[in-house]
């Protein structure tokens, strides 16, 4: 496509792509020189240096961390930051003090892959791609206060990450006033008996009745246990071919690691926990005080999943196995009991079964003539699934123990199996399965010809699990229990309360949510500021140690380790760095050997606080000064109502980040709150969801995506690429899918105002839109109308003329300044635009030559969020000293928003015959008389009864005539 200013004919001050980059380089020299968007703090480095006071409103603006890839930019990634910078502008023309920064989560596997392929150290990868990403950000204009700018990787951001890792190791919940405290309070009332010690902490000597009867190892290990951060032997998902621990959301459904399709593994390791499931009630029940799309809350809610039921008992000779339920109700349709293939009683069951399989198909025992060794097989089999996998196949797997437990409510012998889609990590690892009313039940119980009893009424559950509400039936017992005929509610607290009196089971709240699995087996993250002694205790360091830093290395390869050895187990490559991981230090007991931890945080510790860095960046001696905290951050009773839990004013991103990084960062930050280093009981006060920019894919007939930009599309609307056909679809726009297009080719073609302008006006901001190359020339058209009504394209001279403006100049120009001020502070920025290119529109059919100065000054104040620079450009140009970005918003007067007379469709029956003009003040009386006396009214219904007129007051008049 040819540039509309490719062409060397034309005007000698046209708006086009080269004037374009002129001014736009002008105006970002302009606001570096001037610390245009320099954001002032109450206090310490970035307080005004002269003692001026801080402007009366403040706003903090922040968009979700990016992660500098060596990819660059496409023109999806800017979405977001543009819209932010366009509402972060407004509302510094509203004179509030606004904090808009950008920085990067630059930790993070890419990075560290490319040094084990080419030992590039990742620190060398990871600035290069900042140092690009920041180039394209900055041509885009984008008003950050690059003082505030952070990154991950930054010694002195980490160090506070430490720090912050440090005061949650360093704190336990308390469950009675639902909050974190300072581990030190928690000594004197394990000392006390007030705080009882742990049940079930193995090694701990069984005859002391006390905590001072322990011993100091033993105290050590009671008060580990009730850390907010602990160690545990975790089953993970061990990726060989990344070298460390995947989350679940990292791992497909095939078994694989997302990044690098490397086979994933299931492996018990020693891993550090963070306590989030203490926070389970406060993260659900403070979303309500959140001003957050109601879908983000949902999604939420069901990742914590509170849910209310029963634990209840299965007996299986000596042996309980407990099972949560939120549905006891259905505990008389229970035929099954199944186990997850890791539970720690499945070895004991099996060898104290039957050893038999009678009932159960010998497709189902895995080649194998006893339980014993088909549960080995069985679990060897499904080693490589991911937990997502092993819950969502269809094709349900499992191996019976060859033995029985006991349903509590009928006393009917059920069999034990040991099942793939039963998780250790949920509940207690064990399910009463009710295959009647579950569909993965229903799936597993038909495979194996297991009974399916239906305990609900209302399905046919000879064709599916009916798992819809209705009432109980089939539900008594001789012992008094009977809920037949009861709902839901009455028949769960029936059983409940029977469960409890026959000590068989109890209510109880669980959660789906699983303590925060804090550890990765790579190089490039934040080191744990953990020292290990040399009986295996974990000592913090102090604060005067941070930041623990990373050591060099010259190979980045994680140790061999053998997936299908047992004993084989994964080291991080910071287990081989033995010069780094010993070290003499002096802790308080006299110089000794210590190991640090060789594990790193995961990517998601920087991005649970760097909001808060963005406040305080240069502090040194607190992550975050408290007067400049409770300034942008702090609950404001007055403005947002007495229960604002404070926090960012807008924060902006996709909704891919609804769960986990927000969850986290809702963590850290809550407890924080608790130990007293923050006011705001919220990270993020209001949450905007933006939506994606899409763009055409193409594949060829091996579906293989080949380069969108070299497509060409056939007379009869075919596509081809290299004269081959090809397939379009629509998709996400990325590098995987070739469709991507580069922001700077956009700026190089058209400039950075226009590409602005475009995304801007595609559509809502929280909708996913499709890009279209050859529609990005009518947002630079309209920047053109626009510089035409101020500058002479022919002389360069000011083309906008004094002159005074007419009541209909007037009525158009406050009505669009009181839609636009509404528009932006609602984010409807597409719509911004469609009002300014209406108001454009008419100056420009009015006043072909020129417009009034009084009508464009305001119409470039409005442009201004949007289309910055050539906004500044028009501002100069028209006489003013200094930067628009300052320059107060236009206001509107009343009296132009109200019509002195209306327009009004006259329906005949329902369909328009006519258009009448009235008073707007005028009664139904004179409505009626108006139109019935219009002529093209008048000769329709001459002759025909007129059973009624109508008058809907400012919309229209119907007249019913027969």
């Amino acid at each position: 496509m040819t540039s509309p200013s490719a062409s060397a004919a034309g005007p000698a001050f046209r708006y086009d792509a080269k004037l374009a980059d002129t001014i736009e380089n002008r105006w970002r020299g302009y606001w570096a020189e001037h610390g245009t968007f320099h954001a002032p703090n109450p206090v310490g480095d970035l307080a005004p240096g002269d003692g001026a006071s801080l402007p009366g409103d403040k706003m903090f603006v922040q968009d979700m961390f990016p992660y500098p890839s060596g990819a660059g930019l496409h023109v999806g990634h800017p979405f977001g930051y543009i819209a932010t910078d366009v509402f972060a502008r407004f509302q510094r023309s509203l004179g509030t003090n606004v904090l808009h920064t950008l920085g990067f989560d630059a930790f993070g596997l890419p990075a560290e892959q490319y040094a084990i392929q080419t030992g590039t150290h990742p620190r060398t990868t990871t600035a290069a791609n900042i140092e690009n990403m920041r180039r394209q950000l900055d041509r885009l204009g984008l008003g950050h206060d690059e003082r505030r700018s952070v990154a991950t990787t930054d010694p002195e951001f980490y160090r506070w990450t430490q720090w912050i890792f440090l005061k949650i190791y360093n704190a336990w919940f308390d469950p009675e006033e639902k909050k974190a405290r300072p581990i030190e309070e928690l000594v004197p009332l394990l000392e006390s008996g007030e705080r009882p010690l742990p049940e079930g902490l193995e090694g701990i000597d069984p005859e002391a009745d006390s905590f001072a009867e322990l011993s100091r190892l033993d105290r050590q290990r009671v008060v580990d246990e009730y850390r907010l951060v602990y160690r545990a032997n975790s089953m993970v998902n061990w990726c060989p071919g990344l070298g460390t621990v995947l989350a679940n959301e990292e791992v497909t459904a095939e078994g694989r690691s997302e990044r690098g399709n490397f086979p994933v593994f299931r492996k018990r390791l020693s891993q550090w926990m963070m306590r989030i499931t203490a926070y389970a009630d406060r993260l659900v029940d403070d979303l309500d005080l959140l001003d957050w799309p109601e879908k983000v809350k949902t999604m939420q809610r069901n990742w914590v999943g509170r849910s209310r039921g029963a634990d209840v008992d299965f007996r299986s000779g000596e042996h309980t196995i407990t099972v949560f339920t939120t549905r006891p109700d259905t505990l008389f349709g229970a035929s099954y009991v199944a186990l997850a293939p890791e539970h720690e009683l499945v070895d004991t069951l099996v060898s104290e079964g039957t050893g038999s399989y009678e009932g159960i198909d010998p497709a189902w025992t895995f080649g194998e003539d006893n339980p014993a060794d088909a549960v080995a097989a069985y679990r060897r089999s499904i080693a490589a699934k991911s937990d997502l996998e092993r819950q969502e196949n269809k094709d349900k797997t499992g191996v019976f123990l060859g033995t029985y437990a006991t349903n509590p409510v009928n006393g009917e012998s059920v069999p034990i199996f040991a099942a793939d889609y039963v998780l250790t990590g949920y509940g207690t690892g064990a399910v009463m399965a009710v295959p009647a009313h579950d569909e993965r039940d229903y799936d597993f119980a038909t495979a194996f010809n297991l009974p399916i009893r239906s305990v609900v009424s209302g399905g046919d559950v000879a064709k599916e699990a009916y798992t819809a509400l209705g009432v109980a039936e089939n539900s008594a017992n001789d012992e008094g229990l009977d809920i037949n005929g009861l709902k839901l509610e009455d028949a769960k607290n029936r059983v409940i309360s029977w469960l409890e009196e026959k000590g068989l089971g109890r209510g109880k709240i669980q959660y789906r949510l699983r303590d925060w699995l804090f550890a990765r087996q790579r190089y490039w993250g934040e080191p744990f500021p953990i020292v290990y002694d040399e009986e295996g205790v974990a000592h913090a360091l102090p604060e005067d140690q941070l930041p623990v830093n990373l050591p060099e290395v010259e190979d980045y390869t994680p140790p061999t380790f053998d997936p299908e050895d047992a004993d084989s187990e994964p080291q991080p490559p910071l287990a081989k760095e033995r010069d780094w991981v010993e070290v003499r230090l002096d802790l308080g007991e006299g110089e000794k050997t210590y190991y640090r931890d060789t594990n790193v945080m995961p990517q998601w510790a920087g991005s649970s606080w760097y909001q808060l860095r963005y406040i305080d960046p240069t502090n040194d001696e607190a992550f975050c000064a408290p007067e400049n905290e409770r300034y942008w951050v702090g609950p404001r009773p007055e403005e947002h109502g007495p229960n604002d839990p404070g926090g960012v004013d807008l924060y902006v991103g996709g909704v891919e980040h609804a769960v986990l990084h927000l969850l986290y960062s809702r963590f850290w930050h809550k407890v924080l709150y608790d130990l007293g280093e923050v006011s705001s009981k919220e990270p993020y006060r209001r949450l905007y969801n933006q939506g994606y920019i899409q763009a055409y894919a193409y594949k060829d007939r091996r579906g293989v995506y080949v380069p969108a930009a070299e497509v060409e599309e056939t007379e009869d609307g075919g596509f081809v690429y290299d004269g081959e056909p090809v397939e379009r679809e629509y998709g996400k726009m990325g590098k995987s899918l070739k469709n991507a297009v580069a922001p700077d080719d956009i700026c190089d073609r058209y400039g950075a105002d226009t590409l602005r302008v475009y995304e801007m006006a595609m559509g809502p901001l929280d909708a996913s839109r499709p890009w279209a190359t050859r529609d990005v020339v009518g947002a630079h058209r309209l920047l053109q109308r626009i510089w035409r009504l101020v500058v002479n394209e022919d002389s360069g001279e000011l083309a906008a003329i004094d002159a005074g403006l007419g009541d209909e100049d007037n009525k158009r120009l406050h009505r669009t300044i009181a839609a636009v001020r509404e528009d932006y502070e609602n984010l409807r920025i597409n719509t911004v635009i469609a009002r300014l290119t209406e108001y454009v529109n008419y100056l420009t059919k009015n006043y072909p030559d020129g417009a009034p100065v009084a009508a464009v000054e305001p119409l470039v104040i409005m442009l201004s969020p949007v289309a910055p620079h050539i906004a500044e450009e028009l501002w100069d140009r028209l006489g003013h000293e200094g930067t628009i970005v300052y320059v107060e918003f236009p206001t509107f007067e009343e009296k132009w928003l109200v019509d002195d007379e209306l327009e009004l469709p006259v329906q005949i029956n329902g369909k328009v015959r006519a258009r009448i003009t009235v008073p707007a003040d005028a009664g139904q009386e004179d409505v009626k008389a108006a139109a019935l006396g219009e002529q093209a009214v008048a000769s329709r219904i001459e002759g025909k009864d007129v059973k009624k007129v109508i008058v809907v007051p400012g919309k229209l008049v119907n007249v019913v005539a027969k």
